[in-house]
C-alpha cells in the first residue's frame, strides 16, 4: 500500500528522514519519542553508545551527568571522544560530539557527581523519562535505585567490562497497548459473528472473485451444521473442514487454497486470553480511582464491554489480513468489520468518558483515537511489574534460589551475572576495579567475595576460577565493539519504555562477547 501523500514539505522530510522506524512504532510512536527526555549517568563508551542509540531515531532530548575530565584510556575505547577531548568534562565534550548526529535533538550535561545531585536535587531526575547508569558505585546504585523507585521512573543500571556486559531494568509498572506479539492471531469471529456480518455473509455468494474469509465462514458453517453446532477444535476436525473446502473447489480457485491455509490460524478470536483476563480483574482495573492513568480507566472501561455489551468478547480490532479478490468485494467486507469495530470503540469511548467525569479528571486525558486504538490491541494489551534494584542487595534475597539452580544449568550466564556483582563488592570495599593493578592477587579478591557473597544467599556452587580471572584481566576497561553491541541492545529498550510499545526486557540481560551468547534473566 504507498503512503499517503505529505502535508506539508516539513512533515514529508521528517517522513524521509524516519521513515524506516517509522514502520515499526507508527506516527504517534515517533511524535512520543520526540518528546521524551532521557538521563544518563556517565560518558563510558557504553554510555555514549546507548545514546548514539536513542539520538539518530530523534529522541527529544538527553542529558549527560559525569563528573570525570576526558582521559586518553577513554579515547581509546569511547568513539565519541579524541585526543583533543583530554582533559576537558566527558559530559560537554560527548553531549557535543553526540548532537552532531541529529541536529534534532537537545543535549543538555550536568558537570557534577551524580552523588551531590541526589544528595541536593533528588527532584532533579522528575523531568527524565527514563533514567540509564553506566558503571557506577554499588553504593550509588543502591541510592539512585531507591530514588527512582519512589518517583516511579524507570532505571537501567548497565556495565561493560572487557567482553562481559550486563543490564538490569527497574521499573515499578510498565502499561503496554502496542505489544506487537510474533504470532499475532486474527480476530475474524467466525465462531461468534456479529448481526451485520451475517447478514454480509448471508448475501454473499461464493465465486473465485471473493475473499477466502468468505469461502471458509460458509463452508464452516456447513461443517457446524453436520456437527450439531459444534466448532472444528482438534487437528482431526480441521483437517476435515480442509477436506470440505478443498471438495467444493472447481480447478484452480486461489481463494479456495488461502482458505485452506486459513483453516489453522483463523479461530479462537474475540475471547480475552488468560494474561488479559488478568488485567482486567487487577485491583488496579476494577477499583479506578483519581491516581488511574488512562491505561487503567480504558481497561475499566473495556472490562465494562466485555461483561455487559460484548457478552464476553473484546471489542471487534477491525482489521483484516491480505486476501486474493477483486476490489469491491475486499473493500466491501472490510467494510463490515470496520463499522462494527467503530461502533464497539464509541461504546468504550463513552464508557471512559463516564468514568473521567466521575473521576473529576480532564476529558483529554483520553481522545476517541486513544480508545480506537486500545480497542484494537485490546487482545494483546500487557502490564510489566518489576522489581526493585536494591533488594538484590539483601543478604535474604528472595530469588536467591532461581540463582541457584540456574549457577548449575550448563554453558548459562547467571556465573556472569555474580561475578559483575562481585566486580561491584571490589571497587566498593577496595576503591579500585579488580585488575587495574595486580591480575593474579585480585582474582583471589574476586573469589573470596563471590563466595561471601553466594554464602549470604544461601548458595553453595562456587564461582568458575576462569570467570574471576577473565573479569580480572580486563582491569575494568571496555572494548568498543563489545560496548557498542550492548549499548544498541539498550538503546532498543530505550525506545520500548518510551514508546510503550514492545515488551521490554524482564529484567537482567547478560551478554558474553566471547561466545556472543546472551541470556535474560529475572532477578
Amino acid at each position: 500500500m504507498s503512503s499517503p501523500a505529505p502535508k506539508s514539505p516539513e512533515l514529508s522530510d521528517k517522513s524521509r528522514k524516519y521513515d524506516r522506524q517509522i514502520r515499526l512504532w507508527g506516527e504517534h510512536g515517533q511524535t512520543v519519542l520526540e518528546n521524551a527526555q532521557i538521563c544518563l549517568i556517565h560518558a563510558t563508551a557504553l554510555g555514549t553508545e546507548i545514546l548514539k542509540g536513542i539520538v539518530l531515531p530523534g529522541i527529544g532530548g538527553f542529558t549527560i551527568v559525569d563528573h570525570r575530565p576526558v582521559t586518553e584510556e577513554d579515547v581509546g575505547c569511547n568513539f565519541f571522544l579524541d585526543l583533543d577531548s583530554v582533559g576537558q568534562p566527558r559530559a560537554k565534550r560527548c553531549m557535543q560530539l553526540l548532537q552532531e548526529l541529529n541536529p534534532d535533538v537537545n543535549g543538555d550535561y550536568v558537570d557534577e557527581h551524580v552523588e551531590q545531585l541526589i544528595d541536593g536535587q533528588p527532584d532533579f531526575f522528575r523531568t527524565f523519562d527514563v533514567v540509564v547508569a553506566t558503571s557506577i558505585s554499588e553504593r550509588t546504585i543502591v541510592r539512585l535505585s531507591n530514588v527512582l523507585w519512589e518517583q516511579n521512573i524507570p532505571l537501567i543500571v548497565a556495565r561493560s567490562v572487557g567482553f562481559y556486559g550486563v543490564a538490569r531494568l527497574q521499573l515499578r509498572e510498565h502499561c503496554i497497548i502496542e505489544t506487537h506479539p510474533d504470532n499475532k492471531q486474527t480476530d475474524l469471529r467466525l465462531e461468534h459473528p456479529f448481526e451485520e456480518l451475517k447478514k454480509h455473509m448471508a448475501a454473499t455468494e461464493i465465486t473465485n472473485k471473493v475473499p477466502w474469509l468468505v469461502v471458509l465462514y460458509k463452508l464452516l458453517q456447513e461443517w457446524v451444521t453436520a456437527h450439531d453446532g459444534r466448532y472444528p477444535t482438534t487437528y482431526r476436525e480441521k483437517s476435515e473442514l480442509r477436506e470440505l473446502i478443498r471438495s467444493k473447489m472447481d480447478g484452480e480457485q486461489e481463494n479456495f487454497e488461502e482458505a485452506i491455509k486459513a483453516v489453522n490460524s483463523s479461530f479462537g478470536g474475540g475471547k480475552p486470553s488468560a494474561a488479559v483476563r488478568e488485567i482486567l480483574e487487577d485491583d488496579r482495573c476494577v477499583n479506578v480511582n483519581t491516581e488511574s492513568n488512562a491505561f487503567w480507566i480504558m481497561a475499566r472501561a473495556l472490562k465494562d464491554f466485555v461483561d455487559n455489551e460484548g457478552k464476553g468478547l473484546l471489542p471487534v480490532p477491525g482489521v483484516l489480513p491480505d486476501m486474493t479478490a477483486d476490489t469491491n468485494s475486499y473493500i466491501g467486507l472490510q467494510t463490515v468489520y470496520r463499522n462494527q469495530a467503530a461502533h464497539d470503540a464509541e461504546i468504550v469511548f463513552r464508557r471512559s468518558r463516564q468514568l473521567l467525569k466521575e473521576l473529576n479528571k480532564p476529558n483529554d486525558l483520553i481522545t476517541d483515537k486513544d480508545v480506537r486504538l486500545f480497542c484494537r490491541e485490546a487482545a494483546n494489551i500487557a502490564v510489566v511489574r518489576g522489581t526493585k534494584i536494591t533488594d538484590e542487595f539483601d543478604k535474604g534475597y528472595h530469588r536467591s534460589s532461581h540463582i541457584a539452580s540456574v549457577l548449575e544449568t550448563p554453558n548459562s550466564l547467571m556465573g556472569h551475572y555474580i561475578v559483575l556483582r562481585a566486580l561491584d563488592r571490589f571497587q566498593a570495599d577496595y576503591g579500585c576495579l579488580p585488575g587495574e593493578c595486580e591480575a593474579e592477587s585480585d582474582t583471589t579478591g574476586m573469589k573470596s567475595i563471590a563466595a561471601k557473597m553466594l554464602s549470604e544467599w544461601g548458595i553453595g556452587t562456587p564461582l568458575s576460577d576462569d570467570l574471576a580471572y577473565e573479569i580480572c584481566r580486563y582491569g575494568g576497561a571496555e572494548i568498543h565493539s563489545i560496548s557498542a553491541y550492548l549499548g544498541g541492545c539498550i538503546a532498543h529498550e530505550l525506545i520500548k519504555l518510551v514508546t510503550r510499545q514492545y515488551r521490554p526486557f524482564d529484567n537482567t540481560f547478560i551478554y558474553d562477547g566471547s561466545t556472543s551468547q546472551t541470556e535474560t534473566y529475572k532477578l
